[in-house]
This record gives structure tokens, sequence and C-alpha cells, in this order.
């Protein structure tokens, strides 16, 4: 993330917006359960939400220095794990819910997107769900990522791409802002006997 981005995201307000409007509205009406997954959690705003409502919640950033600042700021009642999303160390069928929140449009290509849905299909338990939200195309969102990385997710194209990933009931909602998303893992694989 470029400088003013990394400003913005550090903030009070922006903390504030993700506390109060992102993740609930993302999050409304499903439950991510007890084992729980955030991928790019950045400075840590829906973590702190999330850390109170999962009895285990593990954190996957990529970024180094944010990584460090995350396992500081929560003092061992949150894994915070460097890693690549798109290429997991974890385990398969392991999590209950994975959750992202503002993050996608850092994914440097459709293609590292679509392995990372790969990804969290890999490591979700049958039934699990996968949430999250990101921003729309828009002048102020292309300023803030000036000399930065920003690949927009198309809500009109994600159903298909998470179907693809081996997602189920896929729910994409837009208002003016955001939108946001819900998928489900199958609860089980269908037979290849005939």
């Amino acid at each position: 993330m470029n400088y003013l981005h990394r400003l913005l995201c550090s903030s009070a307000k922006w903390k504030e917006v993700v506390q109060r409007y992102a993740l609930p509205w993302t999050l409304e009406q499903i439950d991510l359960g007890s084992e729980v997954l955030e991928i790019g959690p950045g400075y840590g705003a829906a973590t702190e939400v999330l850390q109170r409502q999962a009895k285990h919640l593990v954190c996957l950033e990529s970024d180094g220095r944010l990584a460090d600042r995350l396992r500081r700021q929560f003092n061992g009642r949150v894994a915070v794990q460097r890693e690549d999303a798109t290429a997991m160390s974890l385990p398969g069928e392991s999590f209950d819910g994975v959750a992202c929140f503002t993050m996608l449009h850092h994914v440097g290509s459709v293609s590292l997107q679509d392995r990372l849905f790969a990804e969290v299909a890999r490591v979700l338990k049958p039934g699990g769900v996968f949430a999250g939200t990101d921003g729309l195309p828009g002048r102020s969102t292309k300023l803030l990522h000036l000399f930065d990385t920003m690949v927009l997710v198309d809500p009109d194209t994600l159903p298909q791409r998470l179907t693809a990933a081996g997602f189920e009931s896929v729910q994409v909602d837009v208002n003016p802002y955001a939108f946001r998303f819900r998928a489900w893992k199958p609860k089980s694989r269908p037979s290849n006997r005939a």
C-alpha cells in the first residue's frame, strides 16, 4: 500500500467505518463459527471484533510489518501468520468460516484472486462460509491507489468465479460504496460412482 492508503487504513475513522458498517453488513445473519480465518487483516480493524466472536482466530497477512504489528497488538489472542493467501500452508478443512474485508483488490491479478478463492475452499470445513466485502470503482478509489496494487473485483462476475472455486449458494449484494459476498462450501461432495 502507498503512504496515503496506509494512513487511511490505520486511522480511527477507517476503524469506525469497518467496525460500524462494513463488518456488520458483511456478517449480517451469518455465523462464521468457532474456528475462523481472516485473510489480509491489515491494521486489524475487523480483527478486533472477530477475535471476540471466534473461539480461535487465525490471521494471514502478507505484509511483514503489518503481521508484526498485529502480533504485538493482539498479544497472543490471535494467531498471526505472515503468508500469501493464494498458497496457504494451512491444513485442509480446518476452518468453520473465512472472512476478508476490503482486501481482495490488493491481490495482484484476477488469476491470483481465483487461486485465493480455491485456497479458501480447500481450508474450509464442509458447510463452512466464506464472507467478505470489497470496494467499487470510483475516482476516490483510483486516487487512493495511485502507485499501488488495485485489481477491482467485478461483483457481477464474482458468483461464477466463486462457484468455479467450489462454492455454492453464492450471494453478492451491492450498495453505493461496496459489495459484500457470502458463499458456502458444500456440506458433502457428490459421489463419483455411477
